[in-house]
């Protein structure tokens, strides 16, 4: 049902537990603890304390409540009440509450005045506070001085029980209540550890923030570096930007003047050997940045390398994707590997790429010097020009002396191809464009003294394949080509090659013609003759020129006519008188040839016209040119005696058309006249 309430009372001297008596002086040294009495442990300062003038009435006492106690509960949180009470009512502001008017404040009913609170009243006069004799612990109550400072059962804090309104250590109770706690004071100075400190955030790890236990500025650092690692890795050849650079440099310094801030005073709660190593490893983590930075800039060079040599890669493929093409289509490929080159070898010469560019220009010369090799010299000539001009845009130095290297082979092929292309006259580039760059550009050459020989040689050979060749109409036209190109070759050097030429082509031009005339190719043969009589019309050869044209006209319409080619000297001989009248309208061309050849034209017959025909009318019977003999236009042939064909070409008039022919042929003996009537019929 419960327990007897203990004795409160005072204690002797002989059972106070340091053995001395109330008045005894405190400062001796204390006796040893009696082994009769056993130790009383101490209360928590946070044990509920029960007012002073309460204390717990017996069992059966008049006061005591006859309910039946509740039934064991397990120890609850004590809860601590701090501050000031609640007021009852009509209590006055300021006032503790169960203080009789009149009473000192912070004293208990019934306690002395003097005595301090929360000592029991039995306390010994003189006795120190605090004294376990009969002393009641501070929160302990009167429950703690009747078991000497051992929890009693039952509810931790009964109602109506708690420590006193205030009391407690200081720092106790909710925020807002009592005073604040005391300000820890700072420590002395640490130079040391706070360098340390801040070495060890300049490295970039945060780790004077973890010493500080400073975790955001920790959380920040590492932030910090992780965003530097995502954008600097992997590492390339624009490596990071400035601006992230410099924000993060200003990033560690302000980390490393904080910690310095925060550590200078700073009481660390680490072991002394931490302390200790803080600094020397501050220093080691410093060359965690600078071995980073030195590891960044071998991985940014190499990055740096491998986009070089993978540039210089794209310029062989270009060099190489130009093998095989004309220069014309490959030169922009070319150019722009060479561009590649130069960059390569001159701004970059120590890499690794630029060391390789003196043996891929080698390659490069030998490669557009490939038809050179061949003995290709029209195809080499572009290339190998170009070669020899690299020095205006490619760096001097860089090229060497390998275009000094192309002097010979491009004399050796524009001479080459210049003489090739004499006489051709399809060729491209034509002879003269070979022939004057190689006597520009290398006048003292062996190449330049040998173009002269070469041209009278290539007129020799042609106009020797004109008097005795099978096709002189295609060696004439060698000759016109040749002669364009000499006439265009300087003429101080190639005035006498030129009128040797000049000789030649008209020497191929009537072999042509009587070629074609020999050929049946009678329209040919007339043109080129007729051609021939006018460009060369002093020509001892013109007159003869002009039959052979006639009777090519005659032939092309009488194929019997061209049987042979007509002679150049007339025959000798009597001739015979042929008197020829024209009884038409519009004048009339006669054509004639047989022994000798000519033509002769008559006016037009102002009152002749056309005769009626049909296919009843016997031509026998239009009596033609049977007027008045003045009334026609007349002319006279001598010719020798044998047989002639006459093309007769009449020009066209209002009441003819232009272009009539008509072919005839005629014997002429010897001592007889003839008369020749040319007139036109209708057809109808």
């Amino acid at each position: 049902m419960g327990e007897e309430p203990n004795d409160a009372r005072p204690e002797p001297a002989d059972r106070i537990p340091d053995g001395h008596a109330p008045n005894q002086d405190r400062h001796r040294s204390p006796a040893p603890p009696d082994p009769r009495v056993a130790p009383v442990p101490e209360a928590p300062p946070w044990a509920p304390v029960p007012p002073a003038d309460r204390a717990p009435e017996p069992p059966g006492s008049p006061g005591a409540p006859t309910t039946p106690p509740p039934p064991a509960q397990p120890p609850a949180t004590p809860t601590l009440a701090f501050g000031p009470p609640p007021q009852a009512p009509g209590q006055a502001s300021g006032q503790p509450s169960g203080q009789a008017p009149g009473q000192p404040p912070g004293q208990q009913p019934g306690q002395p005045p003097g005595q301090p609170f929360g000592q029991a009243a039995a306390h010994a006069p003189g006795q120190p506070p605090g004294d376990p004799s009969g002393a009641v612990p501070v929160g302990a109550g009167a429950a703690a001085a009747s078991g000497y400072g051992f929890p009693q059962p039952g509810p931790a804090t009964a109602p109506g029980y708690g420590p006193p309104p205030g009391y407690g250590p200081p720092g106790y109770g909710p925020p807002g209540y009592g005073p604040p706690p005391p300000a820890q004071p700072p420590g002395p100075a640490n130079p040391a550890q706070a360098a340390a400190i801040a070495l060890l955030n300049l490295s970039g790890l945060g780790l004077g923030y973890v010493l500080l236990r400073q975790w955001i500025g920790a959380a920040l650092c590492w932030l910090a570096t992780a965003a530097l690692l995502v954008v600097a890795l992997p590492a390339d050849v624009d490596g990071v930007p400035v601006g992230v650079l410099v924000g993060y440099g200003v990033l560690l310094l302000a980390a490393a003047a904080d910690g310095f801030r925060r550590g200078l005073r700073a009481t660390l709660r680490v072991g002394a050997a931490v302390r200790r190593l803080a600094l020397p490893l501050a220093l080691v983590l410093l060359a965690v940045p600078a071995g980073g930075s030195l590891a960044y800039g071998a991985a940014r060079e190499e990055a740096r390398e491998e986009a070089l040599l993978a540039r210089l890669t794209v310029a062989d493929e270009r060099v190489k994707s130009g093998q095989g093409l004309l220069f014309d289509r490959a030169e922009p490929l070319y150019r722009l590997a060479l561009a590649t080159y130069q960059e390569l070898g001159t701004k970059h010469a120590g890499s690794r790429a630029g060391k390789l560019v003196p043996a891929r220009l080698d390659a490069y010369y030998a490669q557009l010097s490939a038809p050179y090799d061949k003995k290709d010299f029209c195809k080499a000539v572009a290339p190998l020009k170009h070669l020899r001009g690299l020095p205006g845009t490619v760096d001097k130095d860089l090229l060497g002396a390998r275009p000094a290297k192309t002097d010979e082979p491009l004399a050796e092929s524009l001479y080459g191809c210049g003489t090739a292309a004499l006489g051709v006259q399809t060729a491209e580039p034509p002879a003269e464009k070979s022939l004057n760059e190689l006597l520009d550009t290398f006048p003292q050459s062996p190449q330049a003294t040998r173009v002269e020989p070469a041209v009278r040689e290539a007129i020799k050979t042609r106009s020797a394949a004109v008097d005795g060749g099978a096709v002189p109409c295609g060696t004439v036209v060698e000759l016109r080509a040749l002669r364009s190109s000499v006439d265009a070759l300087p003429d101080a050097t190639f005035a006498g090659a030129s009128r040797e030429t000049a000789a030649a082509v008209e020497k191929g031009d009537f072999a042509c013609g009587t070629s074609q005339f020999r050929s049946k190719e009678f329209g040919d043969a007339a043109t080129t003759m007729t051609q021939f009589a006018k460009d060369y019309p002093n020509s001892p050869k013109a007159a003869h020129a002009r039959s052979i044209a006639i009777a090519a006209e005659i032939a092309d319409e009488e194929p019997e006519a061209g049987k042979s080619l007509p002679s150049a000297k007339a025959p000798g001989g009597a001739r015979m008188v042929m008197v020829v009248s024209n009884d038409g309208p519009g004048s009339v061309e006669l054509l004639y040839t047989g022994p000798t050849t000519g033509k002769i034209t008559l006016n037009a017959c102002a009152t002749c016209t056309k005769y009626p025909s049909s296919v009843f009318l016997d031509p026998k019977k239009v009596k033609a040119c049977t007027g008045p003999a003045s009334k026609y236009p007349k002319a006279t042939l001598l010719l020798p005696a044998g047989n002639y064909h006459f093309l007769q070409k009449r020009a066209g008039t209002s009441t003819s058309t232009g272009g009539d022919t008509k072919i005839s042929k005629t014997k002429i003996e010897p001592n007889y006249s003839y008369t020749n009537c040319l007139y036109v019929t209708s057809g109808f």
